[in-house]
């Protein structure tokens, strides 16, 4: 299969996702501050609900963590998953932890009055999406065949 990397290893992921994120909300900082300002204006409105959301975005994030934690498995893309996990946080959503970061940072853009960070959000979830959840996907299905490809069917990529 193309995308995935052995029977033996992980997902073709070579670059970390979370540090697409990071980079894109570094971005949004610096297109604020020393290139073309735009805020959101909403006052106080803006950063409680882009504080709620941000809150539940790294929730989210927290709860695929535990769930790799509690399995024994290690949440790096590129490492062997011994076993498909399909509770939890992984029944809403087939990639919690990418969804988090991508609330995470809408949240952020807003609490902070940044429509840059909050804007760039979907395209760091877009970027994810060719350069690890493609390749997950096509490691998890040679790695686990058809459980994953029920789970696949079931559970919706995102939201």
């Amino acid at each position: 299969m193309a995308g995935a990397q052995s029977k033996y290893g992980g997902a073709k992921v070579r670059f970390p996702p979370p540090l697409i994120f990071l980079a894109l909300v570094a971005g949004g900082v610096v297109v604020q501050r020393s290139i073309w300002p735009i805020a959101i204006h909403l006052g106080l409105w803006s950063r409680i609900v882009g504080g709620a959301i941000a809150l539940a975005g790294l929730t989210m994030v927290i709860a695929a963590r535990l769930w790799f934690k509690r399995s024994g498995q290690n949440p790096v893309p590129w490492t062997p998953s011994p076993q498909l996990l399909v509770d939890g946080v992984y029944r809403l959503t087939r990639n919690p932890m990418y969804v988090g970061l991508t609330l995470f940072q809408l949240g952020l853009g807003a609490a902070l009055d940044n429509l840059w960070i909050a804007a760039l959000a979907p395209i760091g979830l877009a970027v994810v999406h060719f350069i690890a959840v493609r390749p997950e996907e096509a490691y998890l299905t040679e790695r686990f065949g058809q459980s994953y490809l029920r789970y696949k069917a079931a559970v919706r990529r995102y939201l």
